[in-house]
């Protein structure tokens, strides 16, 4: 609601299948007046945006267009109707791709538009109670509720099918989905380490470009993560690739063929999928902007797993599948070199409690509790 406020376009953007359009009708639930939607996956409003202006021009109040990715073509007018005087009309578009990849609605629709990203849900909306059922199923509203593991499993094995074989063509992508599908279990096999662009390519037989399309793919449509180094000129050889993640744990489960808990926890991937889960629950209770995420490595072995630069403040992150966290030559390492405010060693035992002065034992299960958001 406020950025609805503030600006006269607001771009809701997520995976498919998140919860965009059940967000976008409690929004418009709750705006003044009667809001008007538009659906692009249906033929009838697609036809009737086939002539924007006319269609749009004379709407007034809260206008949604849903799936707005399938007609990017729709910013150029978006932009004429958002500078009218005294805004007579706020638009909310939902997409399910980046703005990087549908470009053409960033470019037209600059200055006037403001973004928000829709993650899947998260501790703070299920409770800590449902950590492991959240960390086994994902965050997709639909796999997240099934009524069994097993199908929640096959919700996911359908997404990705759906997501591969219709969304990704219609999004102009060429690339072969069997191929695609190959590569995003590739990465899931990878997920939590360095990206090796030219490791993938000989195993794939295609050279390091080709792999690295594939990579933004996947992450401006939200189902892979790449997280950036922090580096600055401290003395060390710092590793300066990019880590890469399936964003969400039920898919990355799913990719593995991992069906439930018992086989995750026999699973190589398990502290991984652990670390992956966790980060991205510590962006969503921190409220942190993608440009403020980071790990930090060198060469000699010293890591952290997440950096959260904001705020004036450096806050990191070290995270262990363990009930006995300890204080690490990396933590001591990161201590003495990046001049850091603090430090949780986030594990997944019950007790939160100090290890060192800036040092914390952070019980997974108090990340809502014992974190405080960046900015409300």
């Amino acid at each position: 609601m406020r950025l609805l406020r503030e600006a006269p376009v607001v771009a809701l953007l997520g995976a498919r299948q998140v919860g965009k359009t059940t967000l976008a009708r409690l929004v418009a639930g709750a705006w003044k007046g009667s809001p008007t939607f538009f659906d692009l996956e249906d033929r009838r409003d697609a036809d009737l945006l086939s002539e924007p202006t006319l269609a749009l021009s004379p709407l007034r109040g809260l206008v949604v267009i849903d799936e707005f990715q399938l007609q990017p073509e729709l910013a150029a007018t978006l932009r004429v109707l958002a500078d009218r005087p005294r805004t007579p009309a706020r638009f909310l578009i939902l997409g399910s791709a980046s703005p990087d990849l549908v470009s053409r609605a960033s470019e037209s629709l600059a200055g006037r538009v403001a973004f928000h990203h829709l993650p899947g849900l998260d501790l703070e909306e299920v409770g800590t109670a449902a950590l492991d059922r959240l960390w086994l199923r994902g965050g997709f509203p639909r796999s997240f509720t099934a009524g069994s593991a097993a199908q929640s499993d096959r919700w996911r094995h359908d997404f990705i099918a759906t997501f591969l074989q219709r969304d990704l063509p219609r999004l102009g992508v060429e690339i072969a989905p069997r191929m695609l599908e190959r590569f995003w279990t590739m990465v899931a096999h990878y997920h939590g380490q360095i990206w090796n662009g030219s490791e993938l390519g000989r195993a794939f037989g295609v050279s390091h470009t080709a792999v690295r399309k594939y990579l933004d793919v996947l992450d401006q449509t939200f189902v892979v993560t790449q997280l950036q180094p922090w580096f600055v000129n401290v003395g060390k050889r710092l590793v300066k690739s990019p880590k890469v993640y399936v964003t969400d744990s039920g898919l990355l489960h799913t990719l593995l063929d991992i069906t439930d808990a018992r086989a995750l926890q026999r699973h190589p991937k398990l502290g991984a999928s652990w670390e992956g889960f966790v980060i991205g629950q510590i962006r969503r209770r921190l409220r942190a902007r993608p440009g403020e995420l980071f790990f930090w490595a060198t060469h000699g072995g010293a890591e952290l797993d997440l950096l959260v630069v904001a705020a004036g403040r450096k806050l990191a992150f070290e995270i262990k599948r363990t009930d006995a966290p300890r204080l690490s030559a990396s933590v001591r390492s990161a201590l003495g070199t990046l001049a850091l405010d603090h430090i949780d060693i986030v594990h997944a035992g019950e007790r939160t409690f100090d290890l060192a002065r800036n040092v914390r034992a952070l019980a997974a299960r108090d990340i809502v509790s014992r974190l405080a958001p960046l900015r409300r």
